[in-house]
């Protein structure tokens, strides 16, 4: 739910306003971005580009500051509900696990059974429940030792790029369930004295999304697994970032289908913007205003595939000056004031626009779970581990009206 009060409702007002005037001007440049038919500002291209700059900032400021005051009055409501802070942590609640401080997979695995008991037929097992969300390098294996640099370089593959924009959730259950508000007729109207009554409607309808794995293994000889800090920093690393990779695509390109997530890009009811002619920046702008108006909702972030961003990024005006900075600067990762996320996961030419704080859930039934023994197979007689790890989340789109795509891009 938005929380609103009137100095949110002042700041908001003000950053509409001053997208509304720099939508104009883009509107009056045309799609060649042709600073001679815009009337409405004086000077020259230079002098109008610096506008435009100046309106960008201004837009950053108060799209900073608007963000700042949605957490104050979340917090402020969290603190009249009271919201978990009147009870102490209970078994399986996240926070008294945060408490009591997170360790590591590498440490806690390499003071488990699994680790410290793996001589015999066959290797005790051992379940560490990491959370999903927490931040992971990368790394590779070793060979026998040598005298080394110390500095690793990670294999080239795409970096979590979406995951920190959805809120994140627990659940004890094998699907979330929730109430929809499917209808809502107001009849409210004026009535005369000793009138009619007009009849309103109201209906709710059980919406579910389930839980689903994400699971990859690896196999590790024991002379790996004998050097401790090594073993510590390749069970850290590489298998839970291959958990939360395929999670980070996911979570726009599931299909649905099972055992996959059901992605924003393929859920039904999300809205879709054509850039068409549009400058890009427009088409963007078009798609916040089908969020706010159609879709109830406030949008506070856009995922753009790197290339597309590219070419926003490089936007020039018909006599070549650049509206995002110059090629010195590093340039807003903004537009619109809202914060920029590039993913090579979506769909290169499509972008997307939504109110990911407000109406997405990352929903975790179980973190990563990593397991290790030497009864696979021959593993035994060959002097192997099986290392295998696990995830079991659900990702929940609970308005799908305030997510819009544009396309064309």
């Amino acid at each position: 739910m938005t929380i609103t009060f009137p100095a949110l409702d002042e700041a908001e007002g003000k950053l509409n306003h001053v997208r509304k005037s720099l939508a104009d001007v883009f509107a009056e440049a045309g799609e060649t971005l042709d600073m001679d038919k815009v009337k409405s500002i004086e000077g020259d291209s230079a002098a109008k580009v610096e506008w435009i700059r100046a309106k960008n900032a201004e837009i950053d400021e108060l799209a900073v500051k608007v963000e700042g005051l949605r957490e104050v009055g979340k917090a402020a409501q969290k603190a009249r509900e009271g919201e978990k802070g009147d009870r102490p942590a209970e078994p399986g609640d996240e926070r008294g696990q945060r408490d009591a401080g997170t360790k590591s997979i590498g440490e806690l695995f390499t003071a488990s059974q699994a680790y410290k008991g793996r001589q015999g037929s066959s290797g005790p097992e051992a379940h560490l429940d990491v959370e999903v969300k927490t931040l992971f390098q990368t790394t590779a294996g070793w060979l026998p030792e040598t005298t080394r640099t110390g500095r690793v370089v990670p294999f080239a593959t795409r970096p979590i790029q979406v995951i920190d924009l959805i809120p994140g959730n627990t659940t004890g259950q094998a699907a979330v369930v929730y109430m929809e508000e499917t209808t809502f007729t107001n009849a409210a109207a004026e009535t005369a004295e000793g009138g009619t009554y007009q009849e309103a409607a109201l209906a709710l309808t059980e919406q579910t999304s389930p839980v689903r794995k994400i699971a990859v293994w690896l196999p590790v000889t024991d002379e790996q697994l004998e050097d401790e800090p090594q073993a510590r920093g390749y069970i850290n690393n590489r298998l839970p970032f291959m958990l939360r990779q395929r999670l980070d695509g996911q979570i726009l390109t599931g299909n649905g289908t099972a055992p996959n997530l059901r992605g924003i890009l393929n859920t039904v009811g999300i809205q879709t913007q054509a850039k068409g002619t549009d400058p890009t920046p427009d088409a963007v702008y078009k798609a916040m205003v089908k969020g706010r108006v159609v879709g109830r909702a406030m949008p506070d972030a856009v995922v753009f595939h790197p290339t597309n961003w590219q070419d926003v990024r490089l936007l020039r005006t018909a006599d070549g000056i650049y509206i995002w900075g110059s090629p010195s600067e590093a340039g807003p990762a903004r537009i619109w004031g809202l914060p920029v996320a590039e993913s090579d996961a979506i769909t290169l030419g499509t972008a997307l626009v939504g109110d990911f704080g407000n109406f997405s859930e990352l929903t975790t039934r179980r973190g990563v779970d990593v397991q290790v023994t030497n009864s696979h197979g021959t593993f035994f007689i060959e002097g192997k581990q099986a290392i295998r790890a696990d995830m079991r989340v659900a990702l929940v789109i609970y308005r799908p009206a305030a997510f819009i795509t544009v396309t064309g891009l």
